[in-house]
């Protein structure tokens, strides 16, 4: 029997590694499926998942030249006409967080809001939405000349030693 990319197949799967499962599809022919393609949500351990044994539906999302057969069994799901797969949860913030607390105009102080809260009107001209690059970066360099000058201030007079005198 020939293995066609996007066939759904039955097989039973015969091994388990740290990076996905073995499944052996008919006649002797083995595919995997790498531990991205067994749950659409995050797969820490793939024995969570499968165990030796288990019959499961697996769709072939390729196959290789020297026939290695790579499987999915997340896309092997029949879902209704126009549902999605259900996206990932991504550390970092989650919606309208980002890296430099700007947090798309809102920042604050909450989850992924980083520092102070962004001002929107600091480059002169008003900005829609994400601030650009440009304005993150203005406002990284002045925020971090504030802190080096502050810093700077408090140690100044700290160089000599609790009043200990100089030779």
């Amino acid at each position: 029997m020939a293995i066609e990319v996007g066939a759904k197949l039955e097989g039973k799967v015969t091994g388990i590694t740290h990076f996905g499962a073995f499944v052996d599809l008919s006649g002797g022919v083995t595919g995997l499926v790498h531990i991205s393609e067994i749950a659409d949500n995050y797969v820490k351990d793939v024995k969570d998942h499968l165990k030796i044994d288990d019959v499961v539906k697996v769709k072939v999302i390729n196959v290789d030249k020297d026939g290695k057969i790579g499987l999915s069994i997340k896309q092997a799901i029949d879902r209704p006409e126009g549902q999605p797969a259900p996206q990932r949860e991504r550390s970092g913030g989650g919606p309208g967080g980002d890296r430099f607390g700007g947090g798309g105009g809102g920042g604050g102080r909450g989850p992924g809001g980083g520092g102070r809260p962004f001002n929107k009107q600091s480059s002169g001209r008003p900005s829609y939405g994400k601030p650009s690059f440009e304005d993150k970066m203005s406002r990284f360099l002045k925020d971090s000349e504030e802190r080096i000058s502050s810093l700077k201030k408090n140690t100044e007079g700290k160089r000599g030693g609790r009043g200990a005198k100089r030779i």
